[in-house]
């Protein structure tokens, strides 16, 4: 079980002893995302988590942040997503002290040198550059847009090259002055390191973190109509293809339902889709299925890529497996399957600190409750034949499907047509 301690300032603190192994892993969550930005500042929240390795009074320079944990065999990161920002390092269970100290420093004292700011600017416009580039990844983006049209999720959330290019020193300063915040925050650590030990850690480097009013929220999304179809022309040997659905919150009900279905739809080489599209009908090399809830809205995307001649027969049979959720009732052979793989899949993962991290501290930081690996197990086997043809009627509608491709096919192809009429 978890420990958690909240400190003065609003921070807090969420602890799991692992004894058996001798790492140590600490997640600070901040919950701030690029679907709290401007339209004018898309990306900023993805700028300030790259400008927070680049230095400090302390360490001038990112090899200098760098190298800190390096020189004992750690590992410094960071990440941000739609609704959160964080910044991990995962030590010796020794070097607590010294990655804590890290974190810190990076998160309360930076630089913002102007000279660093020009620099990462060119090297997150060549972060786009390459995902622009590549297919899979721009596919990617396209259906983002379609599932979140005029929204800030279905912006790519490193921004674009314009916004990029706009967002000043002040602007980054600003945005850390209002959005990282204690009471916005969580510490969480995992590993072979006792609560109070680790309470005492985080009250020596973060205690001193200014409580502010409170963080800007973000906008709650609203449904609104628009185009479900978008084709890029590419002159390339694959196409790639995204075909999605709208899906549930972090809060629904039906939430572990829908990740059921997901499941036996697209995850792992047993899967009805790999099962189907690849070694039955031979018509890709990879293709799945993955979801994805946020605090008021979610979806399921089926990615795919197959030959451009085939695409229309490749995007008819994963229509197909989606629709046989409404259509038929799954097997409990089947069902029992997907349950032990998701329940297995969880428990292998959480062996490992870092991943016990950033499953407590994401929960906390998301939904201000933290499930346990047990009561997780628990919705997972309540779940029903039933149930999965109850949320698929509810959920897959070809009228509400999306189709982003890129590849090379015209907007007019018989791709737009199977799923737009």
């Amino acid at each position: 079980m978890y420990n958690k301690t909240t400190l003065d300032n609003g921070l807090r603190v969420i602890t799991q002893l692992m004894p058996q192994t001798k790492s140590v892993s600490i997640c600070v969550f901040v919950s701030v995302g690029s679907r709290f930005e401007a339209n004018s500042q898309a990306g900023i929240s993805h700028f300030v988590e790259h400008m927070l390795f680049r230095g400090t009074e302390r360490r001038p320079t990112s090899r200098d942040i760098s190298e800190a944990v390096e020189r004992v065999g750690g590992i410094l990161n960071g990440g941000t997503d739609r609704e959160t920002t964080v910044y991990w390092c995962k030590v010796a269970c020794s070097h607590l002290a010294l990655a804590m100290d890290v974190l810190s420093d990076m998160l309360l004292n930076s630089n913002l040198n102007i000279d660093d700011v020009e620099k990462e600017r060119q090297v997150i416009i060549e972060e786009i550059n390459m995902n622009y580039d590549d297919p899979s990844s721009k596919v990617g983006i396209l259906i983002e847009k379609l599932l979140w049209p005029g929204d800030p999720l279905g912006r790519d959330i490193a921004g674009t090259k314009k916004t990029v290019g706009a967002i000043s020193r002040d602007n980054l300063a600003g945005y850390i002055h209002r959005q990282y915040i204690p009471s916005a925050a969580v510490i969480s650590i995992a590993g072979g390191v006792e609560h109070a030990e680790v309470v005492k850690a985080v009250k020596r480097c973060f205690g001193g973190w200014k409580t502010m009013e409170g963080n800007q929220a973000h906008k709650p999304f609203v449904e609104r109509s628009a185009k479900r179809v978008k084709i890029e022309m590419r002159d390339i040997e694959q196409t790639h293809m995204c075909l999605a659905i709208p899906g549930l919150s972090l809060f629904d009900p039906q939430r572990f339902t829908f990740d059921m279905l997901n499941v036996v739809l697209g995850s792992g080489m047993s899967s009805r889709l790999f099962s189907e599209v690849r070694d039955k009908l031979g018509l890709a090399y990879s293709v799945q299925s993955y979801v994805d809830h946020m605090q008021d809205t979610g979806s399921l995307v089926v990615y795919a890529g197959v030959d451009s001649a085939k695409a229309g027969q490749a995007l008819e049979a994963i229509i197909r497996e989606l629709l046989r959720f409404r259509d038929e009732t799954i097997s409990s052979g089947e069902l029992t399957k997907a349950k032990e793989m998701s329940k297995g899949q969880l428990v292998l993962r959480l062996e490992d600190s870092r991943h016990m991290a950033g499953w407590l501290g994401g929960q906390e930081v998301r939904a201000g409750r933290i499930l346990t690996i047990d009561e997780v197990s628990a919705m997972v086997d309540a779940v029903t034949p039933f149930d999965i043809q109850q949320v698929a009627n509810r959920l897959i509608k070809l009228s509400s499907m999306r189709l982003a491709v890129v590849g090379p096919h015209r907007k007019s192809s018989v791709l737009h047509k199977l799923v737009a009429g």
